[in-house]
């Protein structure tokens, strides 16, 4: 038996009132411990933002640019990154298990792009995620798709599963080839998540009216990072999605097919949690890059 406490006093800090602070994250402050944890671990605490990198384009589409070999093209830039979005083949395969940062796994899927991409189903089991020690599981959401209402049930079903095990599901807004993308479509998908149950949702941005988007989303927003721009263009529109109520980016081709993919994530992440302007961001981006070619030739 251990011996009894002698020690005297006992120090109850009588003056210090119990700690009752709120979660930093918007919407977040009713999760259970565990759920808060993981979210912790896609969003930083002292920003309360992210920069997700997005590879899991191979999931309907094959191997595209960039992501040929994800064990030599992404996995080194893992550090830079406060999570990765990915499939749980490219997890099991080519990410190193020591990997320190969050991760996003997708869990819908089915079809290719010679399909229709709206007829998705679930595409993992939670206890897989569980055991795989994931952040959060990604569900594609088509809001006025063929599928609009399977793709919903899919997301509403891992929420519930969710809640059970203290896993937060992101909803990927979907806008297909046929959808207006503009801030009332936006504002309407991105609603629909966060009323359905979704702890974050990824959009895309649009010049006009995406303050209104994230405003009315009670969630978390990341912005989704789209078709491959110039990167002084792409570190703008971070800039303005974060200045305009982000809560950060989720960026692949963006990342991933740039010059320099380790330099374009240290800028993007100066814009996003440093404040940095978009030229200050280039700049860095330059400078990196700069310096990478001298120690290549030196």
């Amino acid at each position: 038996m251990p011996e009894a406490d002698t020690q005297g006093e006992k120090d109850f800090h009588l003056d210090v009132p119990a700690s009752t602070a709120g979660f930093f994250l918007k919407g977040s402050g009713s999760y259970d411990w565990g759920m808060q944890n993981r979210l912790a671990r896609i969003f930083r605490p002292e920003t309360g933002r992210t920069v997700m990198l997005a590879f899991d384009h191979g999931y309907f589409q094959g191997p595209t640019t960039g992501l040929e070999r994800v064990d030599v093209s992404i996995a080194p830039l893992g550090p830079y990154a406060d999570a990765l979005m990915l499939t749980r083949g490219m997890l099991r395969t080519s990410i190193p298990s020591s990997h320190q940062g969050g991760v996003v796994m997708r869990a819908s899927g089915g079809p290719s792009i010679l399909k229709d991409l709206s007829n998705e189903r679930i595409a993992i089991d939670i206890d897989d995620a569980v055991r795989m020690n994931v952040h959060a599981l990604a569900v594609q959401v088509f809001v006025g798709g063929e599928y609009e209402t399977q793709s919903v049930e899919n997301m509403t079903r891992l929420v519930s599963a969710g809640y059970r095990y203290g896993m937060p599901v992101l909803g990927v807004t979907a806008v297909g080839k046929e959808l207006t993308r503009d801030a009332r479509y936006l504002g309407l998908a991105t609603r629909m998540c966060a009323e359905l149950g979704a702890q974050i949702v990824k959009t895309y941005y649009v010049d006009e009216g995406f303050e209104r988007v994230t405003a009315g989303c009670p969630v978390p927003i990341v912005m989704a990072g789209g078709k491959k721009l110039p990167e002084l263009d792409a570190l703008t529109m971070a800039y303005r999605a974060v200045s305009e109520g982000a809560a950060g980016v989720d960026m692949g081709r963006n990342i991933f097919q740039s010059e320099a993919p380790a330099a374009m994530i240290q800028a993007v992440a100066a814009v996003v949690h440093g404040g940095s302007s978009p030229a200050e961001a280039h700049e860095l981006y330059r400078e990196l890059v700069e310096g990478r070619a001298l120690a290549q030739t030196s």
